[in-house]
């Protein structure tokens, strides 16, 4: 596994773990399944865990610090969760430092840290990124030794041009993959001007770029891949990468012809992601320790060939632009 450096957080596994699948939205998962997902990530050489604190109210907070509590104390990974999506009304007044310290005691609790190794505001409204007071008061809360660093997770590319303006973030958390190429016109050459990382999450657009989605896929009704397809409980982007999913299965169709045959659809996706140096780590998520593996492994792989990244760009312009690519 390589390392890549994550702005001021320290070193961490390029391939990281994604933990939203552990808690909820992705249909029943039993704690079983959790913790193996968990344990198989770090023997895969994974050392950065992301979360957050309503990845099933808690759950996915509370598996990820069980399983890994001998590791958070002697400090050989690091773990990230997020803050603001408790809030309801999710209204940028809420962001307050009353409302923030209660989440994350809530979250320290949760993982048994004293002190968090990453807070990232959780794609709060647009208006909070023009709120200096709800910067100041990560800084308050950084200063208390609740949180050691403070970033953001964002959905569009000009929130994260926004944050980084910041002197406090460290870390933007961004959707970007070949079905979500626009980050990589500004906004990444940006971050490492400023020495932000960058997380890369939604790396195989929900399972999309994992060439195991058919046409008559059925998906159980707690899953977002069913009852978020056109953005009724979150950001649609969030779903599919915000790609039509009968548009998504067209583009992998071409993929799959483009491609040579010993690189593997969500191999070719997680490295077409780490090409890119700017990156810092991506963080598939599985329930599947076959799965955690592979994706790992994703880190030693190649690099793509100029067949293959031209492949990416022109199945992106082909099927892929026209629906994400001014919306992010």
């Amino acid at each position: 596994m390589n390392h890549r450096e994550l702005g001021g957080v320290g070193e961490v596994s390029e391939v990281g773990y994604g933990a939203w699948q552990i808690g909820g939205d992705w249909g029943e998962v039993t704690e079983n399944e959790a913790v193996a997902a968990v344990e198989a990530a770090r023997d895969a050489g994974i050392d950065f865990f992301d979360t957050a604190d309503v990845y099933g109210d808690g759950r996915s907070e509370r598996i990820v610090g069980e399983v890994l509590a001998e590791e958070i104390a002697s400090d050989d990974v690091t773990v990230a969760t997020k803050a603001g999506r408790r809030l309801d009304p999710h209204e940028a007044d809420g962001y307050t430092e009353e409302n923030l310290r209660r989440f994350v005691d809530r979250s320290r609790e949760n993982l048994e840290m004293d002190t968090l190794d990453l807070v990232q505001l959780h794609c709060p409204p647009t208006d909070v990124y023009y709120r200096p007071e709800t910067f100041d008061a990560l800084a308050t809360l950084e200063d208390e030794g609740r949180i050691a660093n403070y970033g953001v997770s964002v959905e569009r590319v000009e929130e994260g041009l926004k944050a980084i303006e910041y002197p406090g973030v460290e870390t933007v958390q961004i959707i970007f993959n070949p079905f979500r190429q626009r980050p990589a016109e500004l906004f990444l050459d940006e971050a490492a001007a400023r020495d932000v990382g960058v997380i890369c999450r939604v790396p195989l657009a929900s399972g999309l770029l994992t060439g195991a989605l058919s046409r008559d896929e059925e998906f159980p009704e707690d899953d977002h891949r069913n009852y978020n397809r056109e953005g009724d409980a979150f950001d649609v982007g969030e779903t599919f990468a915000g790609v039509p999913f009968e548009a998504g299965l067209d583009a992998v169709d071409e993929l799959d012809e483009r491609l040579p045959d010993d690189r593997p659809l969500p191999e070719f996706a997680l490295r077409w992601i780490l090409d890119h140096d700017a990156v810092s780590t991506v963080i598939p998520g599985s329930t599947t320790p076959e799965h955690v593996r592979a994706n790992a492994a994703a880190s030693e792989a190649p690099p793509l060939s100029d067949a293959e990244r031209e492949a990416a760009s022109d199945v992106y312009d082909a099927h892929v632009r026209e629906y994400v690519h001014q919306r992010w």
